[in-house]
């Protein structure tokens, strides 16, 4: 008896304080753009750089720490190809900056937690 009593209370305490749970719902198009976004960004922002006359090391640790922090809290960070970030990088730095000398070993950095 004691033992009915004491599931039919859990079974309501489980039914009446659970909360729905949702899939994550983000499409292959936003995290496109997503990734567009930070490309612009790491782009615009060394290629400001390298104008204002800060050297190339410099302008990079500055691109990737700006990048890191303005975009370190998004949602979508977990679902983030970061090799198709590094080549969208590598492309806008070409057709941007003309800067064909940039190795995209040295985007390592550009981690986002």
């Amino acid at each position: 008896m004691i033992k009915r009593i004491f599931t039919i209370f859990i079974l309501t305490l489980l039914l009446l304080f659970s909360s729905p749970v949702y899939s994550l719902d983000t499409s292959s198009k936003s995290i496109e753009k997503y990734t567009k976004r930070i490309s612009n960004k790491f782009t615009r922002t060394y290629c400001n750089s390298t104008k204002f006359g800060i050297s190339y090391e410099g302008a990079l640790a500055f691109a990737i720490g700006e990048t890191n922090k303005q975009f370190k809290n998004n949602k979508l960070n977990k679902l983030l190809d970061y090799s198709l970030l590094k080549n969208s990088i590598i492309n806008d730095l070409e057709n941007n900056c003309q800067v064909y000398d940039f190795a995209i070993s040295s985007l390592e950095n550009l981690k986002f937690n």
